[in-house]
């Protein structure tokens, strides 16, 4: 699987709108992690081939800052609970809120603001998926 023509691990992809990523393994095979509803990663092997060969429509490659983005987002939405990461979702939902209630979009220094706000909460989400043990989990993604 790992000798696909000019594709370079990782990779990251958007799948049917949820991120999913490609990354090598040690004996030099490829493993797919797609973002689960409870946050963290569950393995996504049986869309490997969909992702490398059916490019458009459902999967789309992303960079990996908006992998990250897309990440978050999705986090921020489906997940409840406490903490410094909540917390920062929370400020994220406020700027988006009052935007919207201004009937405007985000300026630029808020999509700033948001955009690093989710760097930050993906890297701290991620250090504690490792921590318990999550083998889909990579801080380094946001860095």
């Amino acid at each position: 699987m790992s000798d696909s023509p000019g594709l370079v691990l990782p990779s990251y992809f958007s799948h049917f709108k949820w991120p999913l990523k490609l990354v090598a393994t040690e004996d030099g095979g490829m493993r797919a992690w797609r973002l689960a509803r409870g946050g963290g990663w569950e393995s996504a092997d049986d869309a490997i081939d969909e992702v490398i060969f059916a490019m458009g429509g459902e999967v789309k490659v992303l960079t990996p800052d908006r992998f990250v983005q897309l990440a978050e987002w999705h986090r921020a939405r489906h997940l409840r609970g406490e903490g410094p990461v909540f917390a920062l979702y929370e400020t994220i939902k406020a700027i988006e809120e009052t935007a919207e209630s201004d009937g405007r979009g985000l300026t630029d220094k808020e999509r700033a603001i948001v955009a690093g706000l989710r760097r930050r909460t993906f890297v701290m989400f991620e250090e504690e998926l490792r921590r318990r043990g999550d083998p889909g989990a990579d801080p380094s993604v946001a860095v």
